[in-house]
């Protein structure tokens, strides 16, 4: 029997479907239930272990009223560099946590622009931060 790996557009598509999910506090649950799947197998999905069939991700998208396109946006940003070296990707994968979908909501909502530009210096602080902490320990 043939196995695959994931390969780099079921990733990408996988981490949009997450990242569609967690902007619209949705469970994988109750996405399951809407398109027909177990939970397990949306989990899958959004690893990009398992491809989704066209007719699925239809279905995904009708769910969260976006287009099917929305999934492969930003795909074909950087041909022939792997994904993750483009910073499209390391967005993509930060909204595609928890925590990263709930700072970009919250930021949106802040109306004052010097607002958002001081927490965007906080934030860039506190990776500074932790940059220079693991290099002097790795030294």
């Amino acid at each position: 029997m043939l196995t695959r790996s994931a390969n780099a557009v079921d990733i990408h598509v996988g981490r949009r479907v997450r990242t569609a999910r967690l902007a619209q506090r949705i469970s994988q649950e109750k996405l399951a239930d809407a398109v027909g799947v177990s939970f397990q197998q949306i989990q899958k999905y959004e690893k990009g272990v398992n491809r989704i069939g066209t007719g699925r991700l239809h279905a995904i998208a009708k769910f969260f009223d976006l287009p099917v396109t929305y999934f492969f946006e930003g795909i074909d940003k950087h041909p022939g560099k792997p994904a993750r070296d483009s910073a499209m990707s390391a967005i993509t994968e930060a909204l595609s946590t928890k925590e990263g979908t709930r700072i970009a909501v919250a930021l949106s909502r802040i109306q004052s622009a010097k607002m958002r530009r001081r927490i965007a210096d906080l934030l860039e602080a506190i990776m500074k931060e932790e940059h220079e902490q693991a290099r002097a320990m790795s030294a």
